[in-house]
């Protein structure tokens, strides 16, 4: 069984919930894969080069997948392209809502001036930086809906109660009338980064791992 972790949008490999998660199932002589999702280019990237990417990694292997904001909903995704493959998902604060939050969330203005331009500046957490972004990643999400999204893997959803960038509500939908995924709501926010979460994310992350 293979463990991988897709880190979120604007992200990198090497963040804090990252090295906890690694550092935990090391202790079981487990290793956390965790691929750079901006390899080919932050500026190029859309869903579907993330969903390819990822099932390329797997191969033809079992995996658990944990995912982060949207590398947690390119999980989800991969419960349905990879449904005979991925032995469980953990999702944390997973972006359900994409696109239509993106688009809600861009003025008119905004979002015609990245039409005309083909790039728009974005904060990359990773890279601490503004970096452009193709249209092209919107025009990508147009073809997704996370609404019918219809795998039954065994799937544990972790989210904060004070999350700002993707309300529980959206987990607690997706969740609703799933009864293979289990909900945990979390007294934290998007990040997910304080310690009772972590431990609670790590124990349940442990507990895939036959003993």
């Amino acid at each position: 069984m293979r463990y991988i972790y897709l880190h979120g949008f604007a992200s990198s490999p090497k963040s804090q919930k990252v090295q906890y998660l690694k550092d935990s199932v090391a202790k079981r002589n487990v290793t956390l894969e965790v691929p750079d999702l901006n390899r080919e280019g932050f500026e190029q990237l859309t869903l579907t080069r993330q969903l390819t990417q990822v099932s390329q990694l797997i191969g033809g292997d079992r995996a658990v997948l944990i995912g982060s904001s949207f590398g947690g909903l390119t999980a989800a995704y991969l419960g349905d392209r990879l449904k005979n493959q991925i032995a469980h998902l953990i999702l944390l604060a997973p972006a359900f809502g994409f696109p239509q939050r993106w688009r809600d969330n861009l003025s008119a203005d905004k979002q015609e001036q990245w039409q005309t331009t083909g790039q728009m500046m974005v904060y990359h957490h990773g890279e601490g930086q503004e970096c452009p972004l193709n249209y092209s990643f919107w025009e990508d999400a147009q073809g997704y809906d996370w609404t019918q999204i219809s795998n039954t893997v065994p799937t544990q959803i972790f989210h904060g109660v004070h999350d700002e960038t993707v309300p529980i509500d959206y987990s607690r939908q997706y969740a609703k009338g799933r009864p293979w995924v289990e909900l945990t709501e979390l007294d934290s926010d998007h990040r997910l980064s304080d310690r009772p979460s972590l431990t609670q994310i790590s124990a349940a992350l442990l507990h895939t791992i036959p003993s």
